[in-house]
């Protein structure tokens, strides 16, 4: 920390902020490379590789929280943000290395490759058509503007998660809350799951698993629930679905080795609480 707020100033609070992010993160992965690679050796089963594993990471977000309050105290914003980025991880290394067997990934489709083949279906439709060419080439044209319509931004059908669990293909997003400001979101998560529900012939169960409880997130995340396209589970539903899926018992596992309380330094726990932020925590 003293090297480097030498190296930037210590009224520098984003590069220092960022400069220790860097330095924990690549002591972070060279541990769980560590633990990769004695686990090939000895042939550790994922059960016992993955807590091995989660409380690796558990020490580095320790390590990160603490060192970014030294020298750039957080606020809301940023806090919130940060314990995203935080928890998403953890939650996903349970698929990467699941008790269950029968987990495998699977590469999600193109949207390209979903707007071709849909065009190339009704083009072919509506040229089977008993109408005139004039009629045809009409409807074919005001199919190509609604397409355009749906395609004049960027739509990226990629989730946090893209996983086949005992046949079934689920798309997962977790979020760990949704605030005020969480409105684009919604409408890519809509747009995203009424592609995979309406459109690909391929049956997927889209899946939103949330970290905080549902009463404590905004309407945002009910129209989501109400949409019917998302199967959305908070709080602890969500770690009863992570179970379900990857074998693992992470709500276990987190009451028995997480306590942030506890494990944070003592200033960083008083600038929480007094900013109110602790609940962000409520893993």
């Amino acid at each position: 920390m003293v090297d480097i707020q030498a190296q930037f100033g210590a009224n520098r609070y984003e590069k220092c902020a960022g400069a220790l992010n860097r330095a924990v993160t690549e002591e972070r992965d060279r541990l769980l490379a560590q633990i990769v690679q004695t686990s090939q050796r000895d042939s550790w089963p994922n059960d016992v590789t993955l807590p091995a594993t989660l409380l690796t990471m558990h020490c580095a977000n320790v390590a990160m929280i603490e060192g970014r309050n030294s020298v750039w105290l957080y606020d809301y914003m940023s806090f919130s943000r940060r314990v995203g980025e935080l928890w998403e991880p953890i939650c996903t290394k349970c698929f990467e290395l699941p008790p269950r067997t029968d987990v495998a990934f699977y590469i999600p489709p193109l949207f390209d490759d979903v707007k071709r083949r849909l065009t190339n279906e009704v083009h072919d439709f509506i040229n089977a058509l008993p109408l005139s060419g004039e009629e045809k080439a009409g409807l074919l044209r005001y199919y190509d503007q609604v397409w355009q319509l749906v395609a004049s931004g960027e739509v990226n059908l990629a989730a946090d998660l893209h996983v086949t669990v005992g046949g079934v293909k689920y798309v997962i997003d977790f979020k760990s809350g949704f605030g005020s400001n969480e409105k684009g979101n919604m409408n890519r998560l809509l747009l995203v799951a009424s592609v995979y529900k309406n459109i690909e012939p391929e049956e997927y169960s889209c899946m939103l698993l949330v970290r905080s409880e549902e009463d404590s997130n905004n309407n945002y995340l009910k129209t989501l629930k109400n949409s019917g396209l998302w199967d959305v589970k908070c709080g602890a539903s969500t770690y009863e679905q992570i179970h379900e899926l990857s074998g693992f018992d992470l709500r276990t596992w987190m009451t028995q080795n997480i306590d942030w309380r506890a494990d944070l330094d003592a200033v960083t726990v008083e600038h929480l609480t007094a900013k109110n932020l602790l609940t962000y925590l409520a893993w």
